[in-house]
């Protein structure tokens, strides 16, 4: 009888830790087909944090600001109320340790709505989506950003996984522009 009420109070306090676990053995299995490295996967998680929380606290709600990093290379999208906004923005993300090149494509306008976000998810998941039936190339390793129907590519490829992730991209419902911004390996 202990040893029942023992197996019952160790797995009503383990029940909590099971989306931990299982959240960190499948970042750890994507981290393993990713061809950044661990450090630079870390890194990049590093700096879109340091970077949303330095824009937040400096422009508050007054923006709609992403910051994507793929092998310390930063994609700024979204949209500031101006262009010394936005190259503010530029600026506070330069500043941030190991940041390499940064892609600023913000736009100056008011805020996209939530019906604009929304499809933009939408947008991603079926490009994800394609990506994952295309063989051409691994969908681990491009990213996939959408911002007012205009489809980011980044990643570690080469010009033919490129050339493939792009044409699945321009061909999926939704997208008006793919912009690549890939790193390219032979």
């Amino acid at each position: 009888m202990h040893n029942l009420l023992f197996i019952l109070l160790i797995s009503a306090s383990l029940q909590g830790c099971f989306p931990v676990i299982a959240a960190g053995a499948g970042a750890g299995a994507l981290m393993a087909q990713d061809r950044r490295t661990s450090g630079a996967y870390i890194e990049d998680e590093a700096i879109e944090d340091k970077a949303v929380n330095r824009i937040t606290t400096q422009y508050k709600n007054t923006v709609h600001v992403n910051v994507t990093s793929y092998n310390r290379n930063v994609l700024l999208s979204g949209e500031v109320p101006d262009q010394a906004t936005k190259a503010q923005v530029e600026r506070i993300v330069a500043n941030i340790q190991n940041v390499g090149k940064i892609y600023n494509e913000l736009t100056v306008g008011i805020s996209s709505s939530l019906a604009s976000r929304s499809n933009d998810s939408l947008v991603t998941s079926n490009v994800k989506m394609r990506f994952l039936n295309d063989k051409r190339f691994s969908a681990t390793n491009v990213k996939v950003i959408t911002e007012n129907g205009v489809v980011y590519l980044l990643g570690i490829v080469n010009r033919r996984e490129a050339e493939a992730a792009s044409e699945v991209a321009s061909a999926s419902k939704g997208v008006s522009r793919v912009i690549q911004l890939f790193e390219y390996v032979e």
